[in-house]
């Protein structure tokens, strides 16, 4: 695969398990060596750069990985020292507050739950101030408050200017954050464009009706994707075809009864990417 991610952009790399997406991520980490190619952060050369590349980059992996001799501030101390980052603790707790984990800065990490182990997860990442930060299903297993929480911190991050790189399998997560997606399949990038053209793209609108009566102007038919009775589903390609399909049915006499308009979503176009041969 080849793919650049400009510097601010916050990008989504989506795929099926086992697609590649955390291969890269440990390629891009210099946790996996690759066997020909090469990898830059921020112009620094993963492989012959090493040093300069880890201190641009801020990795949240996928797996709850933690020492458990150490609290959650001795940990993140820890952390920045690795990084040669001297007097850190305002920063820690800046990061501490946001993630909601100045309650338990004293407390042990295998004292923590789950969802709270994974905060820590995402402050070592950031401890060092990278100007690019890797997500990996960074909110696998946290609860809704800290999913809010967490993204408008990144949210605030990338504004600051960090590049974001995301993988979720939560797609709303992707759809509503990334401004540019690539989709992975096998180990090949199989779409990559902005979120707004890929669903522009890959997917129309779906409008369902509830009409008064079971009987549809021909026009209809090719636009049907099911039917019961005087309930419709139909395909439109976009919203210029709503006012055509209204007009028809005033024309042919039919009153609608209810009305839904769903907007197209990433779901329904990582199925259809994925569902290509």
């Amino acid at each position: 695969m080849s793919l650049s991610i400009p510097q601010g952009e916050f990008f989504g790399l989506l795929g099926p398990n086992g697609a590649g997406k955390t291969s890269l991520i440990s390629v891009v980490a210099g946790l996996v060596r690759p066997d020909r190619g090469s990898v830059s952060v921020m112009g620094a050369d993963v492989s012959s750069d090493y040093r300069r590349a880890r201190r641009m980059l801020g990795v949240v992996p996928q797996e709850l990985v933690f020492d458990p001799f150490f609290t959650v501030r001795e940990t993140l101390r820890f952390q920045a020292g690795y990084f040669g980052v001297r007097a850190a603790d305002p920063w820690i707790d800046e990061v501490m507050h946001h993630l909601d984990l100045a309650s338990k800065a004293e407390v042990n990490m295998r004292a923590l739950s789950g969802g709270m182990k994974r905060r820590v997860l995402v402050a070592q990442a950031l401890v060092h101030k990278p100007p690019v930060i890797v997500l990996d299903e960074p909110t696998a297993g946290v609860d809704v408050e800290l999913r809010q929480g967490l993204w408008q911190f990144v949210r605030r991050l990338n504004r600051d200017g960090h590049t974001v790189v995301l993988t979720t399998h939560y797609l709303e997560e992707a759809e509503s954050l990334c401004t540019r997606i690539a989709m992975l399949k096998a180990g090949r990038v199989v779409a990559l464009d902005s979120t707004r053209n890929l669903l522009a793209t890959f997917s129309g609108l779906t409008l369902r009706l509830g009409l008064d009566q079971a009987r549809l102007p021909e026009a209809f038919v090719p636009r049907v994707v099911s039917r019961d009775g005087a309930r419709v589903t139909l395909r439109l390609g976009g919203y210029a075809e709503l006012e055509t399909v209204l007009a028809q049915l005033r024309q042919a006499g039919v009153a609608i009864k209810e009305f839904e308009l769903e907007q197209p979503d990433l779901e329904e176009v990582f199925v259809k990417v994925m569902g290509r041969h």
